[in-house]
């Protein structure tokens, strides 16, 4: 059993990283992986990411997934949150599309639109 004062103290550092995540600067980019974006392909679209992000040293980018984004018709789905902007959300992604958004819209600040869900026609 924990002590009031053990609870508290982990209460304190879970508050703490948490305020850290809200906080941070720079961009950061979410992978669906639920079952239809694993199925449609998103786990090499995020190894691809990670890759790309780790080769050109980017400090300022956190790659991370999720669950379910609930657009299962466009997996892989990635969303890019960057500080002061609109989300994007790409989608129907491959491995070399997401290294082409890292190049253009992480880098160089340029949305690639014809990978983002306006751009779909149904």
């Amino acid at each position: 059993m924990k002590t009031i004062k053990d609870l508290e103290e982990i209460r304190n550092r879970t508050l703490e990283r948490i305020n850290i995540r809200k906080e941070r600067e720079g961009t950061r980019v979410v992978v669906g992986m639920a079952t239809c974006g694993i199925s449609a392909g998103a786990r090499p679209v995020l190894k691809a990411l990670v890759e790309e992000v780790n080769k050109r040293g980017l400090r300022d980018v956190i790659v991370s997934q999720t669950g379910c984004i609930g657009i299962c018709e466009y997996e892989p789905v990635l969303e890019v949150y960057r500080p002061g902007e609109d989300k994007v959300t790409y989608v129907k992604m491959t491995p070399e599309k997401a290294v082409r958004v890292v190049a253009e819209h992480i880098v160089n600040g340029k949305v690639v639109t014809e990978y983002t869900i306006g751009s779909i026609k149904k």
